[in-house]
């Protein structure tokens, strides 16, 4: 790689950077406060450097009084340093404290901001779908919508919580380390020119000095480190990338298992966890171990540049001190002026892991932020309109496809009149409920036009039950205030759930504590709570003996009716037939065909 790809590469990764740290301080409700935060830390980094002038100026005038046996000046230095002292520590503390408040304040920000980005417009599903999906159809590339196939980013629930964390204290504390060794390279260098006299010397008969030559020194040992630095370290940038990623799919295999405890307890596939498991961990071990051996040797190395650079001024300066040329607190004084300087020119040595750090954080953060703004100018595949004017479920031109690109249905305009209750059928895997996606709005690969009225409510294939009390879990996704104890026992008696009236402030995993059956008895109690006029229904009753599927669906088809709506269900048992007057076929087309289905219209009975 050349010079220019490299310089063209941190050109790309400070563009990132700056991408993703505009919208706080530049556009964010808190910009202001956020820009006053910046602006005291880099006071107080000013003053800090300042401090330091000082002390190093102390450092002459205490030394010198030393050599002197001077007792007089001896104490009144140590007292002006004991104020310098405290004056630097205050900086310091509050230095840490504003640095600290901002990062937070900003990881806040920042984390709210792609969650909520995270949660608009179905992007969270959609962006599952990329990931899973097969080879993408050209006609969607470039469309914005999720590519089939296209990588989108994995674990974004590691981006929303560490990466985010992370990124904001990486750029604030080395962005600031950054400046406060400008400042301290700018306010030193001058001292230490001051300081360190010419060197002589002569070649072939000619004289040569070399002015401020203590300065050209501190710059030619930081260079060398710099970019021995540079040559060991650069893997780190890789490794750290990687780490993070096994790191993340580790723990979230960590959490399906945990998800899925009772069907993998059933299928006693503990072994076969066990060993995908130890897969997963190996590989976490085998990239850590890689970054620990690259760390050593980055260790090793700025380690004896650090300690080489303690005695580096002496034996550059001694020769002049034992010449008599310079007095003790003028040495001391060189020494830390160039122990300053050194440290400003070495900030890229001494920060070498942090940065490969920092590079891997944001090229993550960067890649889920650019999935989220594809995402967000994604036109809408379907035109799905809820509104109270709807009088029926219609849909027009709907046309669905697979994400293998192969259409399911073409040009397919239907209608649910009031009362008219329909039952959607066909074969299993036919992709009944890809249909239904289509309709709510949220499956990418469709076009067309859905209309539902206001009161539609979907009872999902596996509903969704969030961890906490049973009157959260029931009253999802509103507020359980908005409904009586009174009405949550009500709703539950009538889905066949009464042992559960009694446990409403109860706190449990609903998902793994409910049978399959309770759970879907528990996704129609939230249908009877909410009394919607329309219900679309996808395998609703499947795990519920003949009896209570009767029962149920007697109450959901009384629900609609009242409400003068209707039932629009998918279900492969025949029982469920009687509580529809008509019925949607998928029917099998001829191969070769525009698509792989046909929706037939037959009335029931």
């Amino acid at each position: 790689m050349t010079w220019f790809d490299k310089l063209s590469r941190i050109q790309q990764f400070l563009r990132q950077v700056a991408h993703l740290s505009a919208p706080y301080f530049a556009r964010s409700e808190e910009k202001w406060k956020a820009r006053g935060l910046l602006a005291a830390i880099i006071a107080l980094n000013l003053g800090a450097v300042y401090m330091l002038v000082q002390i190093n100026e102390w450092n002459r005038t205490f030394y010198d009084a030393l050599q002197n046996k001077d007792a007089a000046v001896f104490w009144t230095q140590l007292g002006r340093f004991t104020y310098l002292a405290m004056i630097f520590i205050a900086i310091a503390v509050y230095r840490f404290y504003l640095t600290q408040l901002l990062q937070l304040r900003w990881r806040a920000w920042m984390t709210r901001d792609l969650m909520h980005r995270w949660l608009t417009n179905h992007a969270f599903y959609r962006m599952e779908l990329a990931r899973y999906s097969g080879p993408a159809p050209e006609e969607q590339a470039g469309s914005g919508l999720p590519v089939p196939g296209q990588r989108a980013p994995d674990n974004p629930d590691q981006r929303l919580q560490e990466d985010a964390a992370q990124f904001t204290a990486q750029t604030v504390g080395l962005s600031m380390g950054f400046l406060n060794a400008v400042v301290t390279l700018a306010s030193f260098v001058g001292i230490l020119w001051g300081l360190s006299g010419s060197f002589s010397f002569s070649v072939g008969g000619s004289a040569f000095v070399i002015p401020g030559f203590m300065v050209w020194m501190a710059l030619l040992y930081c260079t060398v480190g710099s970019v021995l630095t540079h040559f060991i370290g650069r893997p780190l940038i890789g490794l750290n990338f990687e780490q993070q990623r096994r790191e993340a799919n580790y723990r979230h295999n960590l959490v399906r298992v945990r998800e899925y405890s009772e069907s993998i307890a059933l299928d006693h596939g503990e072994a076969v966890e066990g060993r995908n498991l130890d897969t997963r961990f190996s590989a976490v071990l085998a990239n850590y171990l890689k970054l620990i051996n690259k760390q050593k040797q980055l260790v090793g190395f700025t380690n004896l540049f650090g300690q080489a650079a303690v005695v580096f001024p002496f034996i550059v300066a001694a020769p002049r001190f034992f010449s008599g040329a310079i007095q003790l607190g003028e040495l001391m004084q060189i020494s830390s002026a160039f122990d300053r300087v050194q440290g400003a020119l070495s900030w890229f040595v001494d920060n070498y892991d942090s940065l490969a750090a920092w590079r891997a954080t944001t090229e993550r953060l960067t890649s889920f932020e650019a999935m989220l703004s594809r995402q967000e100018a994604a036109p809408g595949a379907v035109e799905s309109v809820q509104t109270a004017s709807t009088p029926a479920i219609t849909t027009s031109a709907l046309t669905v496809a697979l994400p293998t690109g192969d259409t399911l249905v073409q040009g397919e305009s239907l209608a649910v009149a009031p009362g008219e209750h329909t039952l959607l059928q066909g074969p299993s895997g036919s992709g009944k409920s890809t249909l239904f996606r289509a309709m709510a709005g949220i499956w990418p690969w469709a076009q067309g036009r859905v209309a539902l009225p206001a009161s539609a409510m979907f009872i999902p294939q596996r509903p969704y039950f969030p961890d906490g009390s049973l009157r959260d879990a029931l009253a999802y996704p509103e507020p359980a205030e908005r409904y009586s104890d009174a009405q949550l026992g009500q709703a539950l008696q009538d889905a066949l759930l009464p042992q559960l009236a009694a446990r409403l402030d109860e706190r449990d995993n609903w998902t793994q504590k409910l049978s399959g059956g309770e759970q879907q008895r528990l996704a129609i109690a939230r249908v009877l709570l909410k009394q919607p006029a329309w219900v679309l229904a996808d395998e609703a009753t499947a795990a519920l003996d003949a009896e209570a599927e009767k029962t149920l669906y007697e109450r959901l088809k009384a629900l609609t009716e009242r409400g003068g709506g209707a039932l629009l269900s998918i279900a492969h048992r025949p029982s469920v037939a009687p509580f529809h007057k008509r019925r949607w076929q998928l029917v099998a087309q001829p191969e070769g065909g525009p698509a792989r289905y046909r929706i037939e219209v037959s009335p029931i009975g």
